[in-house]
């Protein structure tokens, strides 16, 4: 399961990267780039190189390594998240999560905003390698989210990622099925987009007429089903996570999803090799995942040896 481990860090460091530099454009899946990219100059992360990613992998990285030292709670990462607020690292958050980091700087006790938006959807990511238990991967991902999203949405589209991982990496029988079903009673309205996403990825509807009704923006409630239609229509295409970095808009989020969800069905081992050459800081995270799995994979949270 190390190789699943280490997929699933390394394929949604992949997949942001691929998706850094056509955040907020249009739809561009007639000519697809199989490489990475550099921004235009006057994107907000002109800054980034190709190979880059952004703050959804910086996120999930610094919440991973809380993990691994066992200094993990929500003030430690309220405190990280305002070192990198105030280090200027964070590289084109989402308004929710700047509004957060700067409640967390002026010292308010409850920092997050009432916002639908997808930029805590990376701490599924974490959790789902650091929790084999589903009820505390709900209840302490709860806690970790109100950090900067304090509706409900927020914390159900994190949720079904945090499940759709931990199913897969488990599995189980349909996780991205089973996943759905069990954030319908947090908010029904995304479990019944997702559904609409999954029959038309069940029914073959092409990604630009699939994209007409379930959107691409930062929402969480059109980011998330986009992310399970893709997956269901072309998780196993060889062009899956260029096609996933190209949808346009949320495009480093939803590219993300698709890119830790892949490299835990199918491993690192199972990643374009090419992409993983010029992936920014790959030994890192590479390292982390193992680190990762070492400590978390082989005992549940009691600390008791899974069967």
């Amino acid at each position: 399961m190390e190789n699943e481990y280490r997929g699933a860090m390394l394929g949604a460091a992949m997949g942001d990267a691929l998706g850094m530099p056509y955040e907020t454009t249009p739809t561009s899946l007639r000519h697809l780039r199989t490489e990475y990219a550099r921004p235009s100059h006057i994107h907000p992360n002109s800054r980034l190189k190709e190979g880059c990613y952004t703050d959804d992998t910086q996120i999930a990285l610094a919440v991973s390594e809380l993990f691994i030292s066992g200094n993990y709670s929500v003030k430690s990462y309220s405190e990280r998240l305002k070192e990198l607020h105030l280090q200027k690292e964070l590289r084109f958050p989402d308004g929710t999560i700047l509004s957060a980091c700067r409640h967390i700087v002026s010292g308010d006790k409850n920092p997050g905003c009432f916002s639908d938006t997808a930029g805590c959807v990376p701490l599924g990511l974490p959790f789902a390698l650091a929790y084999t238990n589903t009820a505390e991967i709900k209840e302490k991902l709860a806690e970790a989210c109100s950090v900067t999203h304090s509706s409900p949405v927020a914390y159900a589209g994190t949720l079904w990622f945090a499940l759709l991982l931990r199913y897969t990496l488990s599995h189980e029988r349909e996780p991205l099925y089973r996943a759905t079903g069990e954030i319908s009673d947090i908010d029904e309205k995304l479990a019944m987009k997702i559904d609409l996403a999954i029959k038309y990825a069940e029914e073959g509807i092409s990604a630009e007429s699939a994209l007409q009704t379930i959107g691409n923006n930062v929402s969480i409630y059109q980011t998330v089903p986009l992310s399970a239609y893709l997956i269901l229509r072309y998780g196993e295409d060889i062009n899956f996570l260029n096609i996933a970095s190209q949808t346009g808009g949320n495009t480093d989020t939803i590219a993300f999803i698709c890119g830790a969800w892949a490299g835990a069905e199918f491993g690192a081992s199972g990643l374009p090799e090419d992409l993983l050459i010029d992936l920014e800081n790959r030994e890192r995270i590479e390292n982390i995942a193992k680190r990762l799995f070492y400590k978390f994979s082989s005992t549940d949270q009691s600390g008791q040896t899974l069967k």
